[in-house]
């Protein structure tokens, strides 16, 4: 059945308040100082596209690789456990050896590579160099990279790690392949199998909350920022894997996400581009389908369209939203660069406008490992046929960067307003995996952002809310959250909309 055309949101009307914000905003693009502190304070949603791994900054992974007493293999300035014998160093000798902190610094993230360099290879190659530091320290990572979303005005962070790797792969091998789905689950689950695995997934998120706990302070006078956000988990299926090992994966995270409210959604991971991820993507979108019908749940957001002309061939441009959405039934897309290629592409983004299900956008790692930016990214394609945008990380840490930037690139690669760059904030609560009713009602991305009937009247953020209201956002974190972020935009606008910057005097 041919799905309708929808239309983006018309443009909604525009209060004073963000009338004289946005002239702020177009009054310091050329200040580059003014102009970062704007994108630092505007209140941001939430990071819905975010691998733990990649998220800290590498200074910390260094400084937590010399914590541990590891070594540095000088040939591939891989991490590896001690003692440091011939060809290595310990990690340690980084904090006084400038030079030795920089080749590593250049070794586990984006810094200073080479412009024309293949930055897709190197992107990909440092999850190996650094994953022994990482690994262990999920809780440690964690109250790094919350600290980071609090202090850059968020208020919710979906991030993806991968649950009892090592275990889920001995399962799989165990239990073998076979090509009849229901056949292959049964089997899975016989004698109790995958549910020993999530006792086992669950074991180590426990240990990981309680690292988290500790290092963030926690339950003490003294707390980092990181304790007060809402934090939940998105299962790393890892996609260049055995059919056995990939769906051993997908079945552990969706049944973790039906079973652990820390867990919510499942996606796939490493390259697109990766031989075994393109030979078996329809098989693993197949998986997909099967497992959702027993989980149905589980949430589903999948790595789709991470392609780019040249390094795959033409026909592998061609389907992968669309399989993504058509056949998985995924909720939320990331990524989703390939779309112009892609055959019929018109009706994949009518059928995620109709169906809400939005797209994760970061700029920063699409440029550095597709080389898309600018004109040549569909961002804009998304937004004209009204499909839900929402603007993301990915591995801020490996890339450099943080959400703030990737909101300034949008604002100054497409020419945002801010009452677009509010908007786009609002989505990525909206489209987030949390639990409870929105406070907005209908369709946002197509019909603007009016508040539901038990706060209609209400002006979110401005007052207290009052008794209907307030029992909404009493009983759902999304609504609270949206509230929460409502009331961060009126800060945000008495400050920016008078046309100083706070501690200027200006």
């Amino acid at each position: 059945m041919p799905v309708p055309a929808q239309a983006a949101a018309p443009p909604r009307p525009v209060t004073a308040p963000e009338r004289r914000t946005d002239a702020y905003l177009d009054a310091v693009r050329d200040d580059p100082r003014r102009l970062a502190e704007f994108f630092r304070r505007l209140p941001k949603g939430a990071d819905l596209h975010n691998h733990l791994s990649g998220a800290a900054s590498t200074e910390y992974l260094i400084e937590l690789a010399a914590e541990d007493g590891l070594c540095v293999e000088t040939a591939t300035t891989t991490a590896v456990a001690p003692p440091c014998g011939p060809g290595t160093r310990p990690a340690a000798d980084a904090r006084t050896d400038r030079a030795f902190h920089e080749a590593i610094l250049r070794a586990w993230s984006m810094h200073d590579f080479p412009p024309g360099g293949n930055g897709h290879n190197h992107f990909f190659a440092t999850f190996g160099k650094f994953g022994a530091v990482s690994e262990p320290h999920r809780g440690k990572l964690l109250a790094e990279v919350a600290d980071d979303v609090v202090a850059q005005n968020q208020f919710y962070l979906e991030t993806m790690v991968t649950p009892a790797a090592a275990a889920a792969g001995r399962l799989a091998d165990e239990v073998g392949w076979d090509s009849d789905l229901a056949r292959l689950h049964g089997r899975l689950t016989a004698g109790g199998r995958l549910d020993r695995l999530v006792a086992e997934a669950r074991e180590e998120a426990d240990g990981a909350e309680a690292e988290f706990r500790t290092a963030a302070r926690c339950g003490t006078g003294r707390p980092r920022p990181a304790c007060a956000l809402p934090v939940r988990f998105i299962s790393h299926v890892l996609r260049e894997s055995s059919p056995e090992r990939v769906f051993t994966q997908i079945a552990l995270g969706m049944r973790l996400a039906e079973r652990d409210p820390r867990f919510v959604a499942v996606n796939l991971v490493q390259p697109e581009d990766g031989e075994v991820a393109l030979r078996d993507y329809r098989l693993h979108m197949r998986m997909l389908n099967h497992l959702r019908g027993v989980h149905p749940r589980a949430h589903l957001t999948l790595h789709a369209g991470e392609l780019a002309p040249g390094p795959v061939k033409p026909e592998d441009l061609t389907f992968h939203v669309r399989e993504a959405v058509d056949v998985a039934g995924a909720e939320r897309v990331g990524h989703g660069v390939d779309l112009l290629h892609e055959h019929d592409w018109r009706r994949t983004v009518r059928t995620m406008a109709a169906r809400e299900i939005a797209v994760e956008v970061p700029f920063t790692s699409n440029a550095q490992i597709l080389g898309v930016r600018g004109d040549d990214h569909p961002f804009g394609a998304y937004r004209r046929h009204g499909v839900p945008v929402v603007l993301s990380t990915d591995d801020p840490g490996v890339s450099r960067t943080d959400i703030g930037a990737e909101y300034r690139y949008a604002a100054e690669t497409y020419g945002l307003s801010y009452p677009e760059l509010k908007d786009l904030a609002r989505a990525s609560l909206e489209y987030a995996f949390l639990p409870g009713g929105s406070l907005w009602r209908g369709s946002p991305a197509r019909e603007g952002y009016r508040p539901v009937a038990a706060c209609r009247g209400e002006r979110p953020g401005y007052f207290a809310p009052g008794p209907g209201c307030r029992r909404l956002l009493d009983t759902s974190l999304r609504a609270g959250l949206q509230w929460r972020q409502e009331a961060a935009f009126q800060r945000f606008e008495r400050v920016f909309g008078t046309g100083g910057m706070p501690g200027t005097g200006s």
